[in-house]
């Protein structure tokens, strides 16, 4: 008889490209944008529209943007998304503790499909949203029903957030004090999370409540009071109207106001990634600095021990 795991946890992260290339950028993004639940247009109106005008466009300007914050081991996502999972399997000695990509490689079926090839009879899903989103956490839940109904054999159980989870939230916190003990206190913390339209969260979408609330947690662990933090949302697409305040107007409005130093931090993302090197880290201090203010980019959880311990004890919580 094996006595090899038969309980695995499975770490999903959004995805990436492989290469800071415009070619690899382009199938990223083809299949990216071209999921239903990130895009909800009619896929007759937006297919033309996203293989005609968006990709040509978009690919070779986000292939400059990844290589700006490529590291030598890969994709800055990929990277810490496979360190995390290595902490995880330390802490989770008896399991076998994998990762996949919605989008992307190591792709999220064939990684299922490996796992019960190996025997697995229960897989503990975790997508790497710490709020839960219909554009991102239900996806892979779509994938999985899938995948289920296939594979009957195979127990699998998704976790949908931990947006206030006390483990997670006790690392995010301890992060941004090791980062104030390091580089001394700004005058505001900011939280950025990644945006969704408004009219998913009119439909019951329920990302923005869980946004407040991880942000909440987070600072009433650093003891803050209401006048010490903000919550934000960044990384808009298109035109219609998203979730507000955007974060770059409101860090000028700050800065505008008098402050000088802005702490930034991204609780929305398990590990950095382009949007949190290239648009915040980069970007957003930049133009700060253009309006006379000094911001500190705080960075996310990635593969500190904290972080895989609080995401490990969650797995491992699961009833069976």
């Amino acid at each position: 008889m094996s006595d090899a795991p038969t309980t695995a946890l499975l770490a999903v992260n959004l995805g990436t490209p492989e290469t800071p290339t415009a070619p690899a950028v382009r199938r990223y993004l083809a299949e990216f944008l071209g999921d239903p639940r990130v895009v909800s247009i009619p896929p007759l109106l937006w297919k033309p529209l996203l293989h005609g005008l968006i990709l040509p466009l978009r690919s070779r300007r986000s292939a400059e943007k990844y290589a700006q914050v490529w590291l030598p081991e890969g994709s800055p996502l990929a990277v810490h998304t496979r360190r995390l999972a290595a902490r995880m399997q330390q802490a989770l000695p008896h399991w076998r503790v994998r990762e996949a990509m919605r989008y992307g490689q190591p792709a999220l079926l064939p990684a299922l499909d490996a796992l019960a090839a190996e025997g697995v009879g229960r897989i503990v899903v975790l997508p790497l949203y710490p709020q839960y989103s219909t554009t991102t956490t239900a996806s892979i839940e779509d994938v999985l029903h899938r995948w289920q109904a296939r594979n009957p054999q195979v127990k699998v159980q998704a976790i949908d957030n931990y947006a206030t989870d006390p483990a997670w939230v006790a690392a995010v916190a301890d992060s941004i004090r090791a980062h104030w003990q390091q580089h001394g206190r700004g005058e505001r913390l900011v939280f950025s999370y990644h945006g969704i339209p408004q009219r998913l969260a009119d439909a019951g979408d329920p990302y923005p409540q869980q946004c407040q609330a991880s942000s909440e947690a987070i600072a009433a662990a650093l003891g803050l009071s209401a006048g010490d933090w903000m919550l934000t949302y960044q990384s808009r697409f298109g035109r219609e109207r998203w979730l507000q305040p955007y974060a770059e107007p409101t860090l000028w409005a700050l800065a505008e106001s008098g402050l000088k130093t802005l702490d930034v931090v991204c609780p929305g993302f398990a590990t950095d990634c382009l949007e949190t090197l290239e648009e915040v880290a980069m970007g957003f201090t930049a133009t700060l600095a253009e309006r006379g203010a000094r911001m500190r980019y705080i960075p996310c959880l990635n593969d500190a021990p904290a972080h895989a311990r609080a995401l490990a004890a969650l797995a491992a919580a699961q009833p069976e």
